[in-house]
C-alpha cells in the first residue's frame, strides 16, 4: 500500500490533472494507491473570501462569478478529452456546488455570521472537484472514491481537527475490505467530526489526510506530490542558490515546517513519525526527480538541512518585578493563551527571571492582550507587571539540523552571519536537543538575514555587488577588467557582480546583473539620473549583501555623502581624494561610520594609483613601527612631465605630451596647481596620525604666480611656452648640482609641503621617472636605510587595477562570519 498526495499546483489545470493520471496508472501496476487530492489551486481562498465578504456585509457577487468562472473553465478544458456523459456528470456536480454555495452566503450575509461547522462545509468543496475530475480521466472499475467524511474521525476545532488514527485505521481498512481498488481517490482535508458533522484539518491540511491514512495502513511510504523538487536549503522563489536537500530525518522537517518551510504542513510529519512511514516529496512536473526522502535515520553527512522563516509575526514580551522568583507565572501565561486556542512559535525568558518573551501570529496580538490583562489584572493595576511590550512586523529566522549537536561555533556563525546582514536581533532561542537556533527580527530585514546565512553554510560563495558611479576612463577600464576577472573569480567561488552604472546624468540597474559586453549601449537609454535613495531600495529589494558603491568621479557632493553610504550598510571604494581631504571632523566620521557598521572605506588608488603606498604605511604601523620623515613622488602626470625635462625636453613640450597620453587631467592646471599632490599628501599626513587640514599644507605650485594662467585649456596651452626658459634654467642649474628637478612631497618634523626640489642624484627620489610613483620612509624600523616603495603611479590600466584590488578587499567582512 502506498499514500499519494496532489497538491493545488498540481491540479491547477487540465495539463497538471493529465500528468497526475498518467503517474497514478504507471504506479498503480506495482502499488495499491490510495491517492488523496487537494482542490485545484486557489479555489479554496475564494471561497475563504466569500465567506468573509458574506460575513461583513459586502457585496460578494463578483467573487462569486470569479470562482464560479474558475470551477467551469477547468471543466470546459476537457471538453475534448472526456465524453459527454462524463462532462454532463461533471457540470452536474459544479451546478450544484454553487447552488449550495450561494445558499449558504445568502444566509450568512441575513446573520452576519457563519458557524465552524458551516464554514468547514463550504471550505471543503474544492476538494470533491479535484476527486471528480480524477475519477473521470481514470475511468476505471479499479478506480474508487474513497469518502474521506465516512473514514477520517477527527476531534477539537471544526476547522483545524485531529484524527484519531487508531479509530481511523479500522473505517478505512473495513471500507478497503468492502471495496476492492486499485486506486482509492480520497478528498484531502475533509474528516467526520466526532459530533457527526463534517470538519476541516486546517488549511493546507491536504498533507495532514495523507500522513493520516498512511499512518493508519501502515503503508510503504506517504508522497507528498508538488510543484518542486522537494526540500531545499531555503525557499528557492527566494533564495536563487538553494541547495536540493535529498534527505531530512522527522525531526528536521518538524522543525523546518513549524519554522515556516511551506512545502509541509506543520502537523504532517507527527502521525508519520510515530508510525515509522517514510515520506517523500516528489514533483509533478519533474516525476523522474528523486525528490527527499523523510524517514528516521536522515543524513548525518549533511549538518545543516536549511534556513526557514515564520512571518507576520509579533515578538510580546511580559515583564516586571512580579515575575522574578514567583513560581508559575510562566505557566499562567501561557496557559491563559492556550485556553484561548492561542499558538506560540517561540519563547524565550530571561536568566533574571525579569521578562518573558513569546512570538505570536500577529493578527492574534489583541486576543493576547486581553488574555493577559484577564489573567493578571491584579499584578497589572499594582505595577508588578509593566504593560505588554508588543513589537509587530516580526519573523523568524531559524537554521535547522541534527548536525548541530555535534559541531562548535555554529549557533556563533549564524549570529555573525545575521551581524553581517546589519540584521538586529529583538530574541533568540535555542531547542534543547540543539537541533535549531532562532532569531527573531524585523520582518523587513528577514530577506537580508535569509541571503547572508545561506552564503555561508551552503554556498560558500562570497559576494561582491557593484555600483560603479563615474565610467570615464578610469570608471570604463574597471568594468572591462571586472567583464575579464568574472569567470576567473567564478572558479574560486566569488560571485562579483555589477549592478549598476552611473554617469552624471544617467543611472542604469539590473536586478540579475549587468552585462558587460553592452554596458554603454544600456547606460545610453536609461532615463533617471543617478540617486542613492534609488540604489539603496534596489539593494534592499533584491537583498544584496555586500554592495559596494565605486567612485570614480572627482565630485565633491559624492564625497561628501560617503558617511551617509556607509551608514546605509555600503562599502565605499574610491581614486576620489576628495572626501579624505576634506576637515577631519568628517574625516573622523566616515571611519567612526565603518567600524559601527562593520563597512570598509578602501582608498588605496587615492595616492599612488595602483602602487599599495597606503596599505604600507598602515602595515609599518600595524607592526608598531614610528614614522619621522616621509618624502615621496605622488603624481605620476608630474613624474612623467619631470622625466621629460630632464631628458631635454621643454617644460611645454612635456607637458602636452602628458596631457595626450591621458597621465594629467583634461585641464593639466589641475596637476600644474600641486593641489593633486597636495591632497596627496595630506591623505598620507592624517594617515601617520597627524591632525591637520588642507590649509595646513604648503604648496608651491608648477606655475610661477607672474604666469596668466586665466581662459580655456587651449588658451593656456598656447601660452604655456612661456614657461619654459624658467624651467630650462632651474634644470640647468640642477644640473650642475649633480641633481635633477622632482616634485617632491614632504613630511618633516609634523609639518608638510608639496614643490619642485632639487634632488641630489644618490637621493630614492632622483630615479622616479616616466610616471612612477615613490615613497621614501625613515622610521625606528628603517634606519639608517629608509624604506623605498616604487612604481608606476598614473594610467587608467594600473588605477582601475588598484580599485579592483580594494573590492576584492570587502570580502574580509564575510569571510569573518
Amino acid at each position: 500500500m502506498q499514500v499519494l498526495k496532489f497538491g493545488g499546483s498540481s491540479l491547477a489545470s487540465r495539463q497538471e490533472m493529465e500528468a497526475v493520471a498518467k503517474i497514478l496508472v504507471e504506479r498503480s501496476t506495482n502499488a495499491q494507491l490510495i491517492v488523496v487530492l487537494s482542490a485545484p489551486r486557489g479555489v479554496t481562498s475564494l471561497i475563504e473570501n466569500l465567506i468573509h465578504q458574506a460575513q461583513t456585509a459586502t457585496d460578494y457577487t463578483a467573487q462569486l462569478n470569479t470562482w464560479q468562472t474558475r470551477c467551469v473553465a477547468l471543466l470546459q478544458s476537457f471538453d475534448d478529452r472526456l465524453s459527454s456523459a462524463q462532462l454532463n456528470h461533471l457540470h452536474a456536480f459544479q451546478h450544484a456546488q454553487a447552488e449550495q454555495l450561494q445558499r449558504h452566503l445568502q444566509g450568512i450575509a441575513l446573520l452576519g455570521e457563519c458557524s465552524n461547522k458551516v464554514q468547514a462545509r463550504l471550505m471543503a468543496m474544492g476538494e470533491l472537484l479535484s476527486v471528480h475530475i480524477l475519477l473521470a480521466l481514470l475511468a476505471s472499475d479499479n478506480v474508487r472514491e474513497l469518502p474521506a467524511e465516512q473514514c477520517l474521525l477527527a476531534s477539537g476545532d471544526y476547522l483545524n481537527a485531529r484524527v484519531d488514527i487508531k479509530a481511523t485505521a479500522k473505517r478505512i481498512k473495513q471500507w478497503c475490505s468492502e471495496n476492492p481498488f486499485n486506486i482509492a481517490l480520497m478528498p484531502g482535508y475533509r474528516a467526520q467530526h466526532e459530533e457527526g458533522d463534517l470538519c476541516v484539518l486546517g488549511r493546507n491540511g491536504s498533507d495532514y489526510s495523507a500522513a493520516v491514512v498512511a499512518a493508519a495502513m501502515q503503508a510503504q511510504s506517504c508522497e507528498i506530490w508538488t510543484d518542486v523538487d522537494g526540500v531545499y536549503t531555503a525557499d528557492p522563489r527566494r533564495v536563487s542558490s538553494a541547495v536540493h536537500v535529498a534527505r531530512l530525518s522527522y525531526e528536521e522537517a518538524m522543525e523546518l515546517s513549524h519554522f515556516g518551510a511551506k512545502i509541509l504542513h506543520p502537523k504532517t510529519i507527527a502521525p508519520l513519525a510515530q508510525f515509522r512511514v517514510p515520506c517523500v516529496i516528489k514533483n509533478t512536473t519533474n516525476p523522474a526527480a528523486t525528490g527527499t526522502w523523510i524517514d528516521a535515520e536522515g543524513d548525518h553527512s549533511m549538518p545543516i538541512k536549511g534556513i526557514s522563516t515564520l512571518e507576520q509575526l509579533a515578538l510580546i514580551t511580559v515583564s516586571g518585578p512580579g515575575l522574578k522568583g514567583v513560581a508559575g507565572i510562566s505557566a499562567r501565561v501561557f496557559s491563559c493563551l492556550a485556553q484561548r486556542d492561542i499558538s506560540v512559535n517561540l519563547i524565550t525568558q530571561s536568566s533574571s527571571e525579569f521578562s518573558i518573551s513569546f512570538c505570536v501570529q500577529q493578527a492574534n496580538v489583541m486576543a493576547v492582550k486581553k488574555a493577559i490583562r484577564a489573567e493578571f489584572e491584579l499584578e497589572l493595576s499594582s505595577g508588578l507587571i509593566k504593560p505588554l511590550n508588543i513589537q509587530k512586523n516580526m519573523a523568524i529566522v531559524s537554521l535547522i539540523g541534527d548536525g548541530m549537536l555535534h559541531q562548535l561555533g555554529l549557533a556563533a556563525r549564524f549570529f555573525a552571519s545575521l551581524a553581517q546582514a546589519q540584521v538586529n536581533v529583538s530574541a533568540m532561542a535555542q531547542d534543547s536537543s540543539e537541533r535549531t537556533v532562532s532569531a527573531v527580527v524585523n520582518q523587513s530585514d528577514c530577506g537580508d538575514a535569509v541571503a547572508v546565512c545561506h552564503e555561508n553554510f551552503f554556498t560558500h560563495m562570497p559576494s561582491i555587488d557593484v555600483f560603479v558611479v563615474g565610467c570615464g576612463t578610469v570608471g570604463a577600464q574597471l568594468l572591462q577588467q571586472i567583464k575579464r576577472q568574472q569567470p576567473f573569480l567564478q572558479k574560486r567561488n566569488v560571485k562579483l557582480r555589477v549592478y549598476g552604472i552611473a554617469n552624471s546624468r544617467q543611472l542604469l540597474l539590473a536586478a540579475q546583473g549587468i552585462d558587460l559586453n553592452n554596458w554603454q549601449e544600456k547606460l545610453t537609454g536609461a532615463k533617471a539620473a543617478f540617486d542613492f535613495a534609488t540604489v539603496q531600495q534596489f539593494v534592499k529589494r533584491h537583498h544584496l549583501i555586500n554592495p559596494v558603491i565605486v567612485d570614480c568621479t572627482t565630485s565633491t557632493d559624492l564625497a561628501a555623502r560617503y558617511a551617509d553610504y556607509i551608514r546605509a550598510g555600503f562599502h565605499v571604494v574610491t581614486p576620489n581624494k576628495k572626501a579624505n581631504t576634506m576637515t577631519m571632523d568628517y574625516y573622523h566620521e566616515i571611519r567612526n561610520a565603518a567600524r559601527a557598521k562593520h563597512r570598509r572605506f578602501l582608498y588605496e588608488t587615492t595616492v599612488g594609483a595602483g602602487l599599495p603606498i597606503i596599505d604600507a604605511v598602515q602595515g609599518l604601523q600595524n607592526a608598531g613601527d614610528r614614522l619621522h620623515e616621509f618624502g615621496g613622488i605622488l603624481s605620476g602626470s608630474l613624474s612623467y612631465i619631470f622625466g621629460l625635462l630632464e631628458a631635454g625636453q621643454s617644460f611645454s613640450t612635456a607637458t602636452r605630451q602628458a596631457r595626450e597620453l591621458g597621465y594629467t587631467e583634461p585641464d593639466p592646471r589641475d596637476d600644474l596647481s600641486g593641489m593633486d599632490v597636495a591632497r596627496k599628501l595630506l591623505i598620507m599626513a592624517r594617515e601617520i596620525g597627524l591632525q591637520l587640514e588642507l590649509d595646513d599644507i604648503a604648496i608651491e605650485p608648477l606655475i610661477p604666480a607672474e604666469f596668466d594662467a586665466s581662459g580655456s585649456v587651449d588658451d593656456f596651452m598656447a601660452r604655456i611656452e612661456a614657461l619654459d626658459n624658467h624651467y630650462a634654467k632651474a634644470q640647468q642649474q640642477a644640473h650642475a648640482n649633480h641633481a635633477v628637478l622632482r616634485y617632491v612631497a614632504l613630511i618633516r618634523d609634523g609639518k608638510c609641503q608639496v614643490k619642485v626640489e632639487a634632488v641630489a642624484a644618490d637621493n630614492p627620489l632622483a630615479a622616479i621617472k616616466d610616471g612612477e610613483n615613490a615613497l621614501v620612509i625613515k622610521s625606528d624600523y628603517y634606519q639608517p636605510l629608509p624604506f623605498v616603495l616604487r612604481g608606476y603611479g598614473a594610467g587608467a590600466t594600473v588605477t582601475a587595477a588598484g580599485i579592483f584590488s580594494d573590492l576584492m578587499r570587502t570580502l574580509a567582512w564575510q569571510q569573518q562570519a
